[in-house]
C-alpha cells in the first residue's frame, strides 16, 4: 500500500520587505507565534538548527497537551530568497505524515509575494492533505494579522 500524497500551494502578498519576512518565517521566537496550526493551538520550538543539513523539534496542538511532535530537516537555504525543508508529524508513537516544503519569496516592494509549496505524504489515509493545508493557511493568516498589529517585531 503506498502512501496518499497531495500537494498544495499559498501564496500570498504580505506587507513588510523581503528581509523582515524571511526573519519571520525563519526565526525560532517568531515561529512560536504564528506557526500553530489553529488559533487554539501552541507551537513549541524544542531544538532548532536553521542551517543546511539542520534539524530541529517542535511540538504543537492543544496549549495544555501539545501532543503532536515534528521534526524538520533544512535542506536549502538561501536567505531570503528560498528555502527547503521537510516535516514529519508524530503523535502517540504514530507517523502522520510528512511533507515537503518550499518557501520562496519575490520582493514587491514595499510588500514580499510568499510561495509556500507543500507536497504530503499521508501515513493515515487522504484527510492529512486538508489538515496540513488548514494548518498552513491558518499559520499564514496568523503571520499577517501579527504584522499588521505590529506585535512580531
Amino acid at each position: 500500500m503506498t502512501a496518499p500524497i497531495a500537494t498544495f500551494r499559498l501564496t500570498r502578498t504580505i506587507a513588510t520587505p523581503q528581509d523582515r519576512l524571511w526573519h519571520l518565517l525563519t526565526d525560532s521566537k517568531s515561529r512560536e507565534l504564528w506557526g500553530a496550526p489553529s488559533d487554539d493551538a501552541v507551537l513549541v520550538l524544542e531544538t532548532t538548527d536553521l542551517r543546511e543539513g539542520g534539524q530541529e523539534r517542535h511540538r504543537c496542538g492543544p496549549a495544555d497537551n501539545p501532543e503532536f511532535t515534528v521534526d524538520t530537516h533544512w535542506y536549502h537555504i538561501d536567505a531570503p530568497t528560498r528555502a527547503c525543508f521537510t516535516e514529519t508529524v508524530i503523535a502517540g508513537g504514530q507517523r502522520f505524515g510528512v511533507s515537503l516544503v518550499t518557501y520562496v519569496l519575490a520582493p514587491d516592494d514595499p510588500a514580499t509575494t510568499l510561495t509556500v509549496d507543500v507536497a504530503v505524504a499521508s501515513m493515515t489515509g487522504e484527510d492529512m492533505q486538508g489538515d496540513f493545508d488548514a494548518g498552513w493557511t491558518s499559520g499564514l493568516d496568523r503571520l499577517e494579522r501579527l504584522i499588521r498589529s505590529g506585535e512580531l517585531k
